[in-house]
This record gives structure tokens, sequence and C-alpha cells, in this order.
């Protein structure tokens, strides 16, 4: 494999199953001449056969050794994500990705083209579904895109597990991987063993694997344990089980069925208690050895799709799936009772101890089909249809009390594309449009006794809208382009903080409007030069939408949803060089956000005010250098988060970023008997605060966490 670790295509759709061909060539130096040309590559999230080449958008790809090398260094596939990518938000290193956003609005997860995102309800678990070890590749989308349906509005993050076996009897690998701090403190020792076996013979294969991960305690580069976030819900401390399943059958020599099963399970092991810190003296919240009351936190996703998939049918591209996905994202207990979970009806105010879980449940089917239009080769048309069905609700697990009511959700969508090569495919038109037809449905219920036991008329609100995207490539010579796009993509908001929020009598949910859907657009222009040792391309954005969706902490320290205009614009650069030197590359991003939202009492359609740190990234520039050859592969590599002053009416200047940066390596060298490699993450063990922790809840010490310092972590992975 090649040392670039980013593959920056433009492409105009979203994902789906899993291709039966092959993503990438067999050796090296074909896999780096494709990525460089863009011809033949298969990419799974463009639910299209098309060369990437001849579609309008931007996407980037993670691949399976760069990938296996960043979850080393920083231990899962989000924060392999976050760390590579300038425009998305840095992660908050807990289970909770609340308030991490890609190019300033929420990304879809999706592991093979299955939502495992649930905005009715939003827990932010999504980005812990799935053990990396599991992971062929990541593909990010930028901007809105409608064709995947609910949740894309910043992006799709699409994880593309192992494919089947190519060759017939058994094969498989295996990886063992230990983790340290700096001081190699006892109860920060981690480990990680993992096992993957595949087997194929005439039609039929199989792949089975397991995964099961011991994190330990996190120490920030002053020596500190990291403070935990007990209702949240943290990755340090925890245990994590993650078993996956692929079963598929050549029923022709290119359809094929594959049945694709997984669980995932992590939760905290309870061991410790958070310690405030101290904001005005720059002290982090900290622990302490304890037993947190009630359950810890988990988050458990268990999933199962079946897919038919014909390249060849009839002479076009044929793809479909049927789905069902169920998550039970149990929220852990603070030592202090929650004041929103008070009620004088079952306990003294104060003294009520209660926790929630999201429990949601996803059935799903998409279908499509693209193939040139007989007698016009020029012409190649998609169909397709997509449906789903959502139902969510948050539940109060020791009192048997609903907080968040059973929320049904219902889509159905057919889509169509075109796409139009001209002047021997020096020009392109693409374009297409979704029509989403979708219903949300809530019984009658009664809100907590926080919110004055209010009672809420049901209903079953529905709206239904024409979502387009089109686009012009230019491809003046082989390796570069220019392209401009506009693209519309829509989820539902948070509408669990919605209702568990209503405090005032005679709401009928079926005329609530903030229940109605968010509709965003992406309007973009980018240039792309791939030719010799370059792969350079800048893009720029700009983002809308009427009634976006906020988080807006309330006095209780409980965030809710508002409903505003928000406008985004960015600029994106990545540049790539290869050296003189065999294998050495040299890597620069960088990404520009600026956010704003009509913050107005009564709101005006102007913005006047900066999207704060839980709502928008900061400005990130990324260097890297990397060398791989023969058996040696190493990269060194720094994240600058610049600093950022909010302005507006009513802005905090406690919640300014000051900014930080961190510098990670990594080595790894084949013995021919499997790799050794060493990862190192906060090379220079370097103090900081976390952007989420210094941009929000400036009064509140228990959130006032510090990042991860210097980390050691060596591993041995072996295939068969």
């Amino acid at each position: 494999m090649h040392a670039n670790y980013l593959l920056r295509l433009a492409i105009g759709a979203t994902a789906l199953a899993a291709p039966a061909v092959p993503a990438f060539a067999a050796d090296d130096d074909a896999a780096g001449s494709q990525r460089a040309s863009g011809s033949d590559i298969v990419v799974t999230a463009a639910r299209s056969a098309l060369p990437p080449s001849a579609l309008p958008l931007t996407i980037d790809l993670i691949d399976k050794k760069s990938l296996d090398q960043q979850i080393a260094i920083s231990g899962s596939v989000t924060d392999a994500v976050a760390t590579l990518t300038p425009s998305f938000s840095p992660t908050r290193q807990k289970l909770s990705g609340a308030g991490e956003t890609l190019r300033g609005r929420s990304p879809l997860f999706a592991i093979n083209g299955i939502p495992q995102s649930t905005p009715l309800r939003d827990g932010s678990r999504d980005g812990f579904t799935i053990d990396g070890f599991f992971v062929d590749r990541v593909e990010l989308i930028y901007g809105s895109n409608a064709l995947q349906g609910i949740g894309g509005t910043g992006g799709i993050v699409n994880q593309v597990t192992v494919g089947a076996p190519t060759t017939e009897g058994i094969g498989g690998r295996m990886l063992l991987q230990g983790s340290a701090d700096n001081d190699f403190s006892g109860d920060g020792l981690g480990g990680k063993a993992a096992g993957l076996i595949q087997y194929k013979t005439g039609r039929f294969d199989a792949t089975l694997g397991a995964a099961y991960e011991k994190r330990g305690t996190f120490y920030d580069g002053a020596g500190r344990r990291v403070g935990l976030n007990l209702t949240q819900g943290e990755t340090q401390d925890s245990r994590t089980l993650s078993l996956f399943g692929r079963f598929g059958y050549a029923l022709g020599d290119t359809a094929r069925l594959d049945l694709i099963v997984s669980h995932f399970r992590l939760r905290g092991a309870g061991r410790y208690v958070a310690v405030a810190g101290d904001r005005l003296t720059g002290v982090p919240t900290s622990a302490v050895r304890g037993t947190p009351p009630g359950e810890a936190a988990t988050s458990q996703t268990d999933s199962v799709a079946l897919s038919l998939t014909d390249p060849h049918l009839w002479g076009g591209n044929f793809v479909s799936q049927i789905f069902w996905n169920r998550t039970r994202d149990t929220f852990g207990a603070e030592i202090n009772p929650i004041a929103t979970f008070q009620d004088a009806q079952l306990a003294p105010i104060g003294t009520l101890l209660d926790q929630s879980q999201n429990r949601s449940r996803k059935i799903g089917a998409k279908i499509s089909y693209e193939r040139a239009i007989p007698g016009f080769e020029a012409l190649t048309a998609t169909l397709g249809f997509d449906a789903l069905w959502d139902k969510t609700e948050q539940r109060l697990i020791m009192t048997n009390r609903v907080w968040v009511p059973p929320t049904d959700f219902r889509s159905f969508a057919p889509f169509g594309q075109l796409n139009l090569a001209l002047f021997d495919r020096k020009l392109r038109l693409a374009g297409g449009v979704r029509w989403e037809n979708d219903q949300i449905r809530i019984d009658d219920y009664t809100t907590l006794a926080s919110a004055g036991r209010t009672f809420v008329s049901g209903g079953k609100p529905s709206f239904q809208d024409a979502l387009f995207n089109g686009g012009v490539i230019v491809e003046p010579m082989t390796g570069f382009r220019l392209y401009a796009s506009y693209a519309e993509g829509f989820t539902v908001p948070d509408v669990g903080r919605i209702t568990r929020a209503i405090n005032r009598p005679g709401v009928d949910l079926d005329n609530y409007l903030d229940i109605s859907p968010i509709v965003s657009n992406n309007r973009e222009i980018g240039v792309e030069l791939k030719r010799g040792p370059l792969d350079a391309s800048i893009a720029y954005f700009w983002s809308s939408s009427d009634k976006g969706q906020l988080l807006i902490a309330n006095p209780g320290g409980i965030f809710d949803v508002q409903r505003l205009r928000t406008e985004i614009q960015g600029l994106e650069i990545n540049l790539g060089v290869a050296l003189p030197i065999e294998g050495a590359r040299v890597q620069v991003g960088y990404a520009h956000l600026k956010g704003r939202y009509d913050s107005d009492k009564v709101p005006d359609g102007k913005v006047d005010t900066d999207l704060d740190g839980t709502n928008i990234s900061p400005d990130r520039l990324n260097l890297a250098a990397s060398y791989d050859r023969g058996r040696v592969s190493a990269r060194v590599q720094s994240q600058f988060y610049l600093s950022r002053t909010f302005k507006g009416p009513n802005r905090d200047p406690r919640n300014d970023f000051g900014g930080y940066n961190v510098t990670d390596a990594s080595i790894r060298y084949d013995t021919g008997y499997g790799g050794l490699s060493l990862s190192v993450q906060n090379l220079f063990d370097t103090f900081y605060i976390d952007y989420s922790s210094d941009t929000r809840l400036p009064t509140d010490n228990l959130s006032f966490f510090a990042g991860r310092g210097r980390t050691f972590t060596l591993g041995w992975d072996y295939r068969f």
C-alpha cells in the first residue's frame, strides 16, 4: 500500500452496500496510479459505477493501512477520521460525540450504507458501533447530500467492512496490542486482541471475527487522570466486545448474495468517579477511585443486512439491500441526582436517582439500478427507491418513566440521477432529484415533573419535499479537474430534545413547527490536480438552512434544540507531494470554517452571531511526513487547532478558544512473521484543554476536561 492516506475524489451520491468487485488494485504501484488517475476505482459511497472524475462533489477515502495506523495512535475510527480531516471537529475523546461536526453540520455515520445515527433522539454514540478491526476503509462524503436519506446534512462517514475472500481455502489475520500512558501507570494499561478467519469453497464464502479491548484510564500532559463524564459515557476505563460475520454465495458469474451480521458492546468498568476542576485556575476535571451509582454507561449495537448485487445485470449495475439495526445506549447516573429527573411524587426533591437509555430500531430497504441509455451511451441513468422505518424512545430505567415518548419515523423515497458525457468526456453534466415522503408519529404523552407534567396531544406530522442536486465537471486533461455543484440534504431535528422539553399546555404535535424537517444545501466549487508527484485540491463551499438545528445549553446544563437560520462557509486545501526520496511524502491540509446564525428573540432571517464550539469546529492546519518502502513504514503528523473568538450579541468571552497543537508518530516493521508497530499519541506530552470543554458551559467545573497526554501503543499484526 502507498503512504498517501487520503484520496480526494469528486462524487455526487451516497453509500449503499459494498459491491462484489475489489475497490483497489492488488499491488502497490497499480493502486497508486489508480488513485492518481481516478480510473477503475470502485467507491461504494457513489452508488454508481461511473469513475470518480465523473461526479461533482468531494469525498475522501481512508484506506485500510492508514486506518489501522491511525486507530493504533488514537484508538477508534472516529478519532482517525477527526485527525485526518481538517474540517471535522476534534473529538471529545469520550463515548459521546455531541457537538462533533463535519463542515459545521452533523454527519451521518453508516456501516455499509446502514445508518447508525439516530436523529430522532440523537444520543451521539453513532461513531462507536463497530470495531475498526473489521473496517476495510472509510468513505467521507463532504457537504449536504440527500441520496442517502435522513441525516447527512454535514456529510456522510461510511465504514465499509471487510470484503469477501477471493481465493479458495482458509485465510485470516490477527492483532495483539498493548497501550500505556507516559508513566506506565497500572490503571492506565490497556490491551486489545482481535482475530478474523475467512473460508472460501466454490460459490460459498464465510468470514468470522471477534475483537476484545480493555481500555485503561487516561492521563493528561500534566500527569493527572483525565476526568470522567459519567452521564454521557467514556471510552477510558471501559471494556469492548465486537463480533462480526459475513456469509456470501455467488448466484452466477457476477450476482452475489451477502449476509452481514455484527454485534458491538462498549461498557464502562465503573471504577472511578469525577473530581471537579477549576476553570478559573485552569485545573481540569480529574478522577479518583470510587463506585458510581446506577448502571455504567453502555453503548450496544446489533445489525443484520442482506444484499443482492449484480454489476452486470442486463448491461447495468444492480444493488439492493434490506437491513435491521438496533441500538441500546445507556447513559450513566451522576453522584449528585440530576435535577431534570426529580419528582416530588416519587421522592424528596434532590434525592431521586435515575438514568436514561435511548432505544432505537431501524428497518430499511434500498434498491438502485444504473446503466447507460441504449443507443445514447453518453447518458447514464440511475433509478432507485429507499424505505426506512425508525422507532426511537428515551426511557428512565430506574423508575421506568418515559422521558422522550416513542417516536415512529417512516420514509419512502424514490430517486433518479442522470450523467451526460460530452466532448470525449472532457465535460460532464450531472444532476438528479430525490422525493422524500416522510411521516413522524407520536402518541399522546405527559412530560416529566421538571417540565410541569404537561399533557401533549400526539400527532402524525408529515412532509414531502423534492431534494435536488446538480453539477458540472470539466476535465481538460487527465489528472486536472474543475467542478461546481449544488446539493440539498435533510434531516429531522432532535425530536426527543424538543418533545421532552414542552412545558406549556395546548401543544398539538400535528402543527408544532419545531419538528419540521431541516433542509440544508451545499454549494461548492473545486479544483483538483493529480499529476506526477503532486496531489492537490482546493474547494470552497457555502451552505445555509432556514430552520437549522442548534444545541443551546439551558440553565441546568442540559442542551436544548433551537430552530434558527444558519449559514456556513468554508475553504479546504489539501496538498501532497512525493519527495525525491523513494517512499517519502509530505502533506498539508487546511480548513477555514465560518458559521453564523440568527440569534434574535424574534428571528428575522438575518444571521448575526457566530456558531459556537458546540456547533462548529475550529480552523485547522494539518502537517504530515511519511515514509513507506520495503519492510518499513513511518509517519509523523501534527494537528494545529487555531484560536478563535466568537462574535455576536450576548456571547460569553469565557467560551473563546485558545488553540493548541498535538503531534503523533508511528513506525511499523514487517518481520516476515507479522508486523511490529509502535505508535505514540501526543508525542510531546502537551497539556491542553479539549476544544469542546474550552468552548461551552463556562461555569461547569465538572465538564472541564483535558486532552489525553503521551500514550504508547505496541502492536503485532499477522496475516495468513
